[in-house]
């Protein structure tokens, strides 16, 4: 289907390829700036700047309190939990002692890619970043292994994409909204270093198609199909699983984050001023106690007055502004308050009431399932399309080998 690629200059290939987004590429500075609470507004000196100070001995800059909240990272730490928090299970009825041994086998792949942290992390970086992919490979052994229950003389390894690992993901959908091309582009080291050139980073473009993988290497603004490439897929399939959500998981309350950090910094910021007592005089005070004095009498004429300011009524209000600004954070999140504090005073939940205390939780993981559902079946299919390619007698047997997986809430107790 893209044959036509190596017909167009490498520039113009490229421009075509990245034009197959239906979405737009995620706003990276954007999903940084979130998740790290230094860069968030209050720690921004032009928004939140330091005050100007008079004293007896001139002026000077006095730094005002920044308080960020790493909320955003916290929100997405749950969701990931509850998502992947159980291991993934499978749903298969091998039929026969061959089907049993290639369910086995499958397993066995997962296991060795450390399928638990894999699916974690890469729910972690779609909530963060918006998008993630896999990409399985076969990667040749020294020696041929019979792990996958036959001599093989490969081992299918899996390399995570995304914009948290400073790649920049380009799928191509066609008019139904099957992915027909993958492609990425991102820097790394120069494949065949040069001895004569100093060593750097250099830019990279690679395409994978049910036929070939691509691989273009830029130089001087112009990028040249790397020598030995294209080279073909023996799957017959793009080996690249691709996910991605609508928003970032926090995009919708980053600007609550943000109010909430200003309403703390502020806050702080009038303790610092007025926690200890201050007396607000009038008249003329003629003589004061010593500090500690017992039965201490301050002496002043008749107009005098003393009196502590204090502030009565703005406390409550800041702390109520406050208090529903967290409390909407985690509704609209769906993530639960599971912090000592609010779990210390509810006694012993039982069973049924600990599920419905985190319900909401649970429903977020049900619309999750709409993208790693369809996500990790991808997945299967491409690993027994490798094992057909590796072991040629299993592939009729692998054709008819329904493997469906199953994503558990992290409460769920039938499993």
């Amino acid at each position: 289907m893209f044959s036509f690629l190596l017909s167009l200059p490498a520039n113009q290939a490229i421009k075509i390829l990245q034009r197959g987004r239906i979405t737009p590429l995620p706003d990276t500075k954007k999903a940084q700036k979130a998740l790290n609470p230094a860069l968030h507004a209050v720690n921004n000196p032009a928004l939140r700047r330091d005050k100007l100070v008079h004293t007896d001995s001139g002026e000077h800059l006095e730094k005002v309190a920044r308080i960020a909240l790493p909320l955003q990272e916290l929100i997405i730490k749950r969701a990931v939990a509850f998502l992947f928090g159980e291991p993934v299970t499978y749903l298969a009825s091998p039929q026969d002692d061959t089907q049993k041994q290639m369910l086995s086998t499958i397993e066995h792949i997962l296991t060795q890619a450390k399928e638990n942290s894999l699916n974690r992390r890469i729910a972690r970086a779609v909530f963060s970043f918006g998008e993630c992919a896999e990409l399985w490979y076969p990667e040749p052994l020294k020696e041929p292994s019979s792990a996958y229950g036959f001599p093989c003389a490969f081992k299918l390894r899996c390399a995570l994409f995304s914009p948290a690992f400073g790649d920049t993901l380009y799928p191509y959908f066609n008019q139904v909204g099957d992915m027909v091309a993958f492609s990425r582009a991102y820097r790394g080291e120069r494949l065949l270093p040069d001895p004569n050139l100093p060593a750097a980073l250099v830019d990279y473009f690679e395409t994978y198609t049910a036929e070939n993988h691509y691989l273009w290497m830029r130089e001087s603004d112009t990028y040249h199909l790397v020598e030995g490439y294209p080279k073909p897929i023996s799957i017959g399939k793009i080996p690249v699983v691709y996910a991605a959500q609508e928003h970032l998981e926090t995009e919708q309350v980053d600007p609550l984050i943000d109010r909430l950090e200003h309403l703390l910094s502020n806050f702080a910021e009038t303790n610092d001023y007025h926690a200890s007592p201050k007396i607000f005089v009038t008249g003329t005070i003629n003589g004061w106690s010593q500090k500690g004095e017992a039965g201490a009498v301050i002496e002043g004429d008749k107009d005098a007055s003393m009196q502590y300011i204090s502030w009565h009524n703005a406390p409550e209000s800041v702390k109520l502004e406050m208090d529903t600004l967290l409390r909407m954070i985690y509704t609209l999140t769906q993530t639960p308050d599971i912090s000592f504090d609010n779990m210390r005073g509810m006694g012993n939940l039982s069973g049924v009431a600990l599920k419905l205390l985190f319900l909401d939780a649970q429903l977020k993981v049900q619309d999750k399932r709409e993208i790693f559902d369809q996500y990790l079946l991808r997945r299967i299919s491409i690993l027994k399309a490798y094992l057909a390619q590796m072991h040629t007698p299993w592939r009729k047997a692998l054709a008819s080998l329904e493997v469906i997986p199953q994503i558990h809430n992290l409460l769920n107790e039938n499993k």
